[in-house]
């Protein structure tokens, strides 16, 4: 064999190892890449989409409880009747979001936990059913009975068990994050073994490679982000008035509950202020919305601006508003506080040029002396409201100026 062939033959037998190098490096590299592509939806898309389905499901759960709240407050028809759609559409969102789930698939952990909370949504739904029917044939008591007893417990163990599923979902992330790094650690080291193999052109796939890892791990960090952003969102409208920025109706009843709670064991009194613009509807319908809208931005900041750090406003729908005032030695201080809201809300306002009048009826009540709970406080100071705004003589006017 001549020296010259035998040269050829090494080199050629050199060149096959360093393109089959080259052919196993590139087909790896892809193999790879595709595997990290397919975790990296698993985690955005999959994952995420379930917790976001379920985050919906828990809220049109509480959106639920909250209108048979409202509908069992309620003492005009019409305004029961809206409660329950509200209430039916709640139902729809929950039914929905759990058939989405359905659809997505369940692993053996998932489908347990999905048929436990099939359960518990059965039976809410029976109890809820049972309240509503009960508010028809005006027993509200026994509903209110029904709805505190039965129907908030199991919702809380059904919150309990959409929590236990979206931790679920949330460990399989960091599962899969877990498998991605490992991918990106299995492909570099092979990369980088294979690329010292193969020279300069295993490098420069090795390269181009790692490039790629690296625009995928950008990619999910700033797709998580957005996530973490949108869950964000999500809390806050969920617990605040898109218009104002003030706590909605569900926020202002849980912090009352504290309040109540904590002046229960202290000892201490609770006040709540309940704020009815006047005249609301005569000015939303003669200037137009977008100055109903700046009217009521206007109230809240006032509102905000009028009572203490630790007190608290809400806005409850439409033209009420609430106060909660927490540590107040007695009634008193409840007048006082109204006084100096009405003050604040009787100055001049300007909105797009037009001189607008801002006015409020503002009931007031005391714990324990009106109520001992949250329903029977925000009634008390609600008939109170109405009995200042139809001009009835109350002991709060004789004392507070009120229009």
């Amino acid at each position: 064999m001549s020296p010259h062939l035998g040269f050829s033959l090494t080199t050629s037998t050199a060149f096959v190892v360093l393109t089959a190098l080259i052919c196993g490096l590139t087909l790896n590299s892809l193999l790879q890449v595709q595997a990290l592509g397919e975790q990296i939806r698993t985690v955005v898309e999959q994952h995420n989409r379930k917790i976001d389905l379920i985050t919906q499901t828990q809220v049109a759960s509480h959106i639920r409880t909250d209108s048979l709240l409202r509908m069992m407050i309620a003492d005009d028809p019409f305004e029961r009747d809206a409660y329950f759609q509200e209430f039916n559409r709640a139902g729809f969102l929950v039914g929905t979001g759990r058939n989405a789930l359905r659809q997505m698939g369940f692993s053996s952990a998932e489908k347990r936990s999905f048929d436990a909370q099939t359960q518990l949504v059965n039976a809410i739904e029976s109890v809820q059913h049972e309240v509503v029917d009960l508010l028809n044939a005006e027993r509200s008591e026994d509903a209110e009975r029904l709805l505190l007893m039965q129907a908030i417990p199991i919702q809380e163990a059904f919150n309990l068990q959409l929590a236990e599923m979206r931790d679920l979902y949330q460990k399989a992330n960091q599962r899969a994050q877990q498998q991605a790094q490992q991918t990106y650690r299995n492909t570099f080291l092979f990369t980088l073994i294979s690329g010292i193999a193969a020279i300069t052109l295993a490098l420069l796939i090795a390269w181009r490679t790692l490039r790629k890892v690296r625009l995928k791990s950008q990619q999910i960090e700033e797709q998580m982000a957005e996530l973490e952003y949108s869950h964000a969102a999500l809390r806050e409208e969920a617990t605040h008035d898109s218009l104002t920025g003030l706590a909605n109706r569900r926020l202002f009843y849980d912090r009352l509950t504290q309040a109540i709670r904590h002046a229960t064991r202290y000892g201490g009194k609770v006040g709540i202020l309940y704020v009815d613009l006047d005249h609301f509807k005569e000015i939303n319908d003669r200037y137009g919305h977008h100055v109903g809208d700046a009217l009521l931005t206007e109230v809240a900041k006032r509102l905000t601006s009028s009572i203490r750090d630790s007190d608290s406003a809400a806005r409850l729908g439409g033209d009420e508003f609430a106060v909660l005032l927490e540590a107040v030695q007695g009634r008193q201080d409840c007048l006082a506080a109204a006084c100096k809201i009405e003050q604040a809300l009787n100055a001049g306002t300007d909105f797009y040029g037009l001189d607008v009048a801002i006015a409020a009826s503002i009931g007031q009540a005391l714990y324990p002396d009106d109520g001992t709970d949250e329903d029977a406080l925000v009634r008390a100071a609600d008939a109170s409201m109405y009995r200042i705004k139809s001009g009835c003589e109350s002991a709060r006017q004789c004392r507070l100026p009120f229009q």
